[in-house]
């Protein structure tokens, strides 16, 4: 009984379920179909209001063509406007409102690149001819601005000035402009140290506020492509101003043969101008003509360099043919010393020129200030060995009479004395030729040979005198020179005091061989021995010997020979020079040390023969104090006209 009742009931449900999916699908196709229609409907609708919505799309697309011409129109009628008020500036001209009237070019050349760009415009040829036009017009009255405003701002810098920039040590004495006085200021003022911490102010040669006008006028002309009417106005401007300056300093254009006709001391006080002229041209001149070069072409490498080229290649040449002609001319030892100093501001000057002159239009003006120093160099070098041979052959004439030290000497070791103050200068010369450890030594060796040169030299002057004791006196009083002034100058370090120590022997060997040539015979003259003999023994005074058998006759031709001979050479010698006071002393001192007690020894043994005769005072005619006061007057170098003390 259940099954058949389940089953009953599971079949009522599958036939409800299938009455349901039946009104479902029924339901289905009915919403189907009202779809379609809609969809039939919509399309018709569709194709109702197409030509509607294509006129409404085509008064869009008009309208935004309406804004983009107002829009183009506003534009194009803007830029008539700036053109108008540009013009208006540029017909003004520059004079009024220069930064206003650059404002108006670069707004003129903006006009033309938009009309440039819009052709379409059918107007724009025209418009474009007429902005040329004027920008034409614009940049010639800009080229004209520049030439003013740089010629009106562009005069030579006085002497004074110039002065004022320099260091304190460096500034002429007495009024400016006078050559002579440039050149007062002599090497030992200026040692390398001092110049190293020396400030310079270089002088304004135009104002500050000027040089950005004439950076923005520079500029124009360059965008204009009017670069080498630019390159003209500056180079011809400036470099004549240049050229001036220098020539009130006193700067002037001399050949080598100009140089080779001067005077010694007219081209002395030329050359120590010429060294102050490097520096006040190249610290101050050269460099305020390179800012003021920087300043104006700012940006443009290119035209700056060639411009300062341009602006400063004659002053550099005019400068360095001076410089040139000297170390080309005739060598002479007296040049040494002036070519040292231009060796040494050449040297000074090397890192600045390399530094003002750095670009590439400027490489031969720095090739020839590298080629003067080396030139300068070889010059000093060679006038080296000139003087060496010149000393050793020194023949002058120069007659030393009574004498003392001969020009020459003194002329020598005062060469060798200023020798020492360029010492690090000659160092560095020597650098040029040798290997760097060997310049100490090779200053030392050309010190020690032009000694040399000079000994021989004397020995050879000695030889002219006809009174053997005068040579000894003359080399002695030399040598001494030449000793004395070693130690006491810094070449002393450098020769060493082995040296000193041979010469002062030397000197002492000199001055005890004029003593026995001097003084020898009449030492005889005052000797005990062989008195029976007329020429005497060969004794230097003393007892030996007896007056026994000695006869009054005798006795006086002694003293009568030997007053002849004192005051012969009283007369003589008090005409020599002995210049040093402390060798002048001591060599009085030996003299008097063997003559005063010989002849003390022979007045007290045989003075009384004579002193018992007749007239004693014709034979004994001195004491001993009387000797002793007149050896005081000997080497002073008295004339015959100066009377006797």
């Amino acid at each position: 009984m259940g099954v058949p009742l389940a089953m009953e009931t599971l079949s009522d449900r599958v036939s409800f379920m299938r009455d349901s999916l039946q009104k479902s699908q029924t339901i289905t196709d009915n919403m189907v179909s009202i779809l379609g229609s809609f969809d039939h409907r919509l399309s018709a609708l569709e194709t109702a209001m197409r030509p509607t919505q294509i006129r409404t799309h085509a008064i869009r697309r008009a309208h935004e063509n309406i804004d983009k011409t107002l829009k183009a129109a506003d534009v194009i009628l803007g830029q008539f406007d700036l053109s108008r008020q540009a013009e208006v500036k540029i017909l003004r001209g520059p004079h009024e409102d220069l930064e206003s009237y650059l404002e108006a070019v670069d707004q003129l050349r903006s006009n033309i690149r938009f009309f440039s760009s819009n052709k379409s415009f059918k107007s724009s040829d025209g418009v474009l001819n007429h902005a040329n036009n004027l920008l034409a017009k614009a940049i010639s009255k800009l080229e004209e601005e520049f030439r003013q405003l740089l010629t009106s701002y562009s005069k030579p810098v006085e002497p004074d000035r110039l002065f004022d920039c320099l260091p304190n040590s460096l500034r002429p004495s007495g009024s400016p402009g006078q050559g002579k006085n440039l050149s007062s200021t002599n090497h030992s003022e200026h040692p390398n140290k001092s110049l190293e911490t020396a400030i310079y102010t270089p002088p304004t040669l135009i104002p500050p506020r000027v040089l950005p006008l004439l950076h923005d006028l520079a500029q124009q002309m360059v965008q204009a492509g009017h670069q080498q009417q630019l390159f003209k106005i500056y180079r011809e401007t400036r470099a004549t101003v240049l050229e001036q300056s220098l020539r009130k300093l006193g700067v002037e254009k001399l050949s080598k043969d100009d140089v080779q006709k001067m005077q010694w001391e007219v081209l002395e006080a030329k050359i120590g101008n010429w060294i102050h002229f490097m520096r006040i041209a190249v610290k101050l001149l050269f460099a305020g003509e390179w800012k003021i070069c920087d300043n104006i072409f700012e940006g443009n490498d290119s035209l700056k360099d060639q411009c300062f080229a341009e602006v400063t290649v004659n002053s550099v040449a005019m400068l360095l043919s001076f410089g040139d002609a000297i170390a080309k001319s005739k060598r002479s030892p007296e040049k040494l010393f002036v070519l040292l100093d231009m060796y040494e501001i050449m040297c000074e000057l090397q890192s600045e020129i390399q530094t003002i002159f750095g670009g590439k239009a400027c490489t031969e003006m720095r090739e020839s200030a590298v080629t003067l120093t080396k030139r300068l160099a070889l010059t000093a070098q060679e006038t080296f060995g000139d003087f060496e041979e010149a000393v050793e052959k020194d023949a002058t004439k120069t007659a030393v009479l009574d004498g003392t030290v001969h020009p020459l000497t003194s002329y020598v070791i005062n060469y060798v004395k200023f020798l020492f103050d360029y010492q690090s200068t000659l160092k560095q010369l020597f650098q040029e030729f040798e290997k760097k450890g060997e310049t100490n030594s090779q200053l030392a060796l050309v010190t020690i040979r032009i000694m040399q040169a000079l000994q021989t030299n004397l020995d050879g002057k000695s030889k002219q005198y006809r009174d053997p004791a005068l040579t000894q006196l003359f080399l002695m009083n030399n040598i001494h020179y030449m000793v004395r002034s070693v130690r006491r100058s810094e070449a002393k370090d450098l020769l060493g005091d082995d040296w000193v120590q041979i010469h002062r022997r030397i000197v002492q060997q000199h001055a005890n061989q004029y003593k026995r040539v001097s003084w020898g015979k009449i030492l005889q003259t005052l000797s005990v021995q062989n008195m029976s003999s007329s020429g005497g023994g060969s004794g230097m005074g003393g007892d030996g010997g007896g007056s026994s058998g000695v006869s009054r006759a005798m006795v006086k031709d002694r003293f009568k020979t030997f007053n002849l001979q004192f005051e012969e050479l009283h007369q003589r010698q008090s005409q020599w020079t002995v210049p040093d006071s402390e060798l002048r002393e001591s060599l009085r001192l030996a003299v008097a040390e063997v003559l005063l007690p010989a002849y003390r020894s022979f007045i007290k043994r045989f003075g009384p023969l004579i002193e018992n005769g007749k007239n004693p005072q014709k034979y004994i005619r001195y004491t001993p104090e009387d000797l002793d006061r007149m050896l005081g007057e000997f080497f002073e170098g008295k004339t015959w006209s100066e009377p006797k003390r």
